[in-house]
């Protein structure tokens, strides 16, 4: 199974990913990391784990259609399977969306369907769950729809939210969870015990 990664930041749970691909404990290859950030995290990593990447963005791509097409044709130049949004912070075209569909992955540092949407992201997620008084919180990987964080929820790992937690330390509390539970449904996927949902058919 190949993996696509489209980034915007650091990449950490792509890093997440990358590392369990290492150790065997995820059957599958990273074949390309994309993002629409030239100086960020991810591209770094990339390079450091000798993974094709590239910078694909309005700055190298001005018109949407020609980026969305762009975005698709490296992923399936590099045979991508299943695509992994991993703190990627643009809504992906619909070209790629349709060739894409129903493997397309996303984690989000919530307990979907709460505090999801546009403009939940970050630490703006960790706000609104502190602020609703909430008593847990989480990370969810869902499937990628057109809509933002709507698509089915596939798993969930629940964190309690503590009295004195500050958005900063829930995120923290919730990012360890992120990068445990993505290389995890990734895994289910590659053995069959989660089946792709969508349309496979790609040329």
């Amino acid at each position: 199974m190949k993996l696509g990664f489209l980034a915007s930041h650091n990449g950490s749970n792509m890093q997440a990913i990358i590392d369990a691909c290492k150790s065997g404990a995820l059957q599958a290859t990273p074949a390309v990391v994309i993002s629409n950030n030239g100086d960020c995290g991810a591209l770094i990593r990339a390079e450091q784990e000798s993974i094709p990447h590239y910078h694909l963005s309005a700055k190298t791509h001005p018109d949407p259609e020609a980026l969305d097409r762009a975005i698709l044709d490296a992923l399936l130049r590099h045979g991508v399977d299943i695509v992994v949004l991993a703190g990627y912070m643009k809504k992906l075209g619909p070209q790629a969306l349709s060739r894409y569909a129903g493997a397309i992955l996303n984690v989000h540092p919530a307990l979907l369907p709460k505090f999801g949407g546009q403009g939940m992201y970050g630490r703006h997620v960790h706000e609104a769950v502190l602020a609703a008084g909430e008593k847990e919180s989480g990370a969810s990987v869902h499937w990628v729809s057109e809509e933002y964080d709507a698509g089915p929820v596939i798993a969930q790992a629940r964190v309690p939210v503590l009295p004195d937690d500050t958005p900063q330390t829930l995120a923290a509390r919730v990012l360890t969870k992120e990068h445990e539970i993505f290389p995890l449904v990734l895994q289910k996927i590659a053995s069959g015990e989660i089946a792709i949902p969508g349309n496979m058919e790609r040329s």
